[in-house]
Parts: C-alpha cells; sequence; structure tokens
C-alpha cells in the first residue's frame, strides 16, 4: 500500500480475549489501523488453557471456610457436660467405638489443646464410669421382669388365667368376703371348720359356672383348695410370725389366706 508516495504495510492491533470456558475458543481480531483499509477477523483453532489463580483460589476459601488448615480447628462441643454427647456418641456404644470416636476427633482438632483436653476428658470419663459399672453390676429389676414374663414356666401359669365378665367378679368377691367376715365375726373352739366347708363348696361352683364340666370344676376346685390350705399354713407357721405378730389364732388367719387363693382360682382359672 503507497501513501504519500512511501510504501508502507498497514499496522495490525493484536486483541487476545481469554474466556474461562474451556469449551470456548480463543478469539484473534485484527483491525488496520487506517479507517478505509479492509479489515478482517480471524479465529484460531487453539483451545484456551485457563490459568491458575491462587491469590484469588484462597481469598474465596478464606471467605467461605473451604480452607484445608484444620491445624486450629476448635471443637464445636467442647462445653458439652456429657461425656456421651461431646464425642457424639450413645450409651449403648462399645469400647471399640468408643475409642475410634476418640481417636477421630483428636486427630481432627490436634491443633487447638483445649479441644484436644475436652475430647480426652469425655473418653476417660466414660472409660471410668464403663470400668464402675462393670465392677458393680446393677439389677435391672425392669429387664428381670421381662425375662421371668417371657420364660416358659411362667407363660404356662398365666396361661391358665383369664379375666372374666365384671359381674362374674363381683359376685365371687362378695360371696367370699361373707365368708372371710363369718370367720373372723364368729370364731369357734375348734376352728372355722364350716366356713372353710362352704368355701370349697363355693369355688367348686363358680368353677362350674365358668367351665361347664362337672369334673374338672371338682378337680381344680379340691386341687386349689388344698394347695391354698398348705401355703397358708406354710406362711402362717414360717413366715409371717418371724415378721410380726397375728393377733388371731392360726386357723382364723390360714382360712383367710385360703380364701383369697380360692377366690383366685374360682374367678380366674381356666
Amino acid at each position: 500500500m503507497a501513501t504519500s508516495g512511501v510504501a508502507a504495510s498497514p499496522i495490525k492491533y493484536c486483541l487476545q480475549l481469554p474466556v474461562q470456558c474451556p469449551r470456548l475458543r480463543e478469539k484473534r481480531v485484527s483491525v488496520s489501523n487506517f479507517g478505509r483499509s479492509r479489515s478482517h477477523c480471524t479465529v484460531s483453532t487453539q483451545k484456551y488453557h485457563p490459568r491458575r489463580m491462587p491469590l484469588v483460589k484462597c481469598a474465596m476459601e478464606a471467605s467461605f471456610g473451604g480452607s484445608t488448615d484444620d491445624s486450629a480447628a476448635i471443637f464445636p462441643r467442647i462445653n458439652v457436660k456429657d461425656p456421651y454427647k461431646r464425642l457424639g456418641i450413645n450409651k449403648e456404644a462399645s469400647e471399640d467405638e468408643i475409642q475410634a470416636a476418640r481417636n477421630f476427633l483428636i486427630q481432627r482438632y490436634a491443633g487447638h489443646k483445649p479441644s484436644v483436653d475436652a475430647i480426652e476428658a469425655a473418653h476417660d470419663k466414660i472409660i471410668m464410669q464403663k470400668f464402675y459399672d462393670r465392677k458393680n453390676p446393677k439389677v435391672d429389676i425392669k429387664k428381670k421382669v421381662r425375662e421371668m414374663k417371657q420364660s416358659r414356666v411362667v407363660q404356662a401359669v398365666t396361661s391358665r388365667f383369664r379375666t372374666p365378665a365384671t359381674k362374674f367378679i363381683v359376685k365371687t368377691s362378695i360371696a367370699f368376703i361373707v365368708l372371710g367376715a363369718l370367720t373372723v365375726l364368729f370364731p369357734t373352739e375348734e376352728g372355722p371348720t364350716l366356713q372353710v366347708a362352704i368355701s370349697l363348696i363355693t369355688a367348686i361352683y363358680f368353677i362350674h359356672d365358668r367351665l361347664k364340666n362337672k369334673l374338672r370344676a371338682f378337680l381344680y376346685g379340691a386341687g386349689a383348695f388344698i394347695f391354698s390350705w398348705l401355703l397358708g399354713t406354710f406362711l402362717m407357721v414360717s413366715v409371717v410370725p418371724p415378721i410380726f405378730k397375728v393377733p388371731r389364732s392360726l386357723e382364723v388367719t390360714t382360712s383367710l389366706i385360703t380364701y383369697v387363693l380360692l377366690w383366685v382360682s374360682s374367678t380366674y382359672l381356666i
């Protein structure tokens, strides 16, 4: 190109527009320094490779808490009083789980001494409590009762009893309360023989009324009467006198115990 008799080539300015997206291409624009000269635009085929910006990255990590340097991290549960909650475990955790929780927290908050001390204190307290409980085991009453109810013997016994209608319970209760009142109010030198015989007949009658079987009613009634009388005699001879003195005679107190057991048998036994 000639300008004022001097040969010269147009000066070109190259502007590079970097784009951070790797899918886009780098654009190269060439512009002539003369207003009327022909200008053109070319697109290079080279991919743009983004450069690392460590300063910007560090600033972002500091703003959002994404720093990988946990040397000065503070344990968030440092002031929790419960040692199990402080370590983040439950009270049924095994010793291996307790040790694993302690090691994990110690490794994570190793750069902060108060956090390490709090973790160690919680771990030591739990271990000492486990050792004390193992040396002085506590009796879990609820667990023992549950195990007793689940035993075959208890289930076999409880399966022989059933709660009847409320009307039937009231009727049997009134009958045996009257027998007990007669035994206490009208004692005899020979003992409450008549009242005891009436209680046996009453028990057989009520059992038959529920089961509708004479043989079973007689066997259940007679067996309940013998067991009740023997148990009442044993209690009044060996168990009750050492504890407290009974104002009534042996026969009267034994009869009252027999009435209670006969009432249970005639009302609930099946």
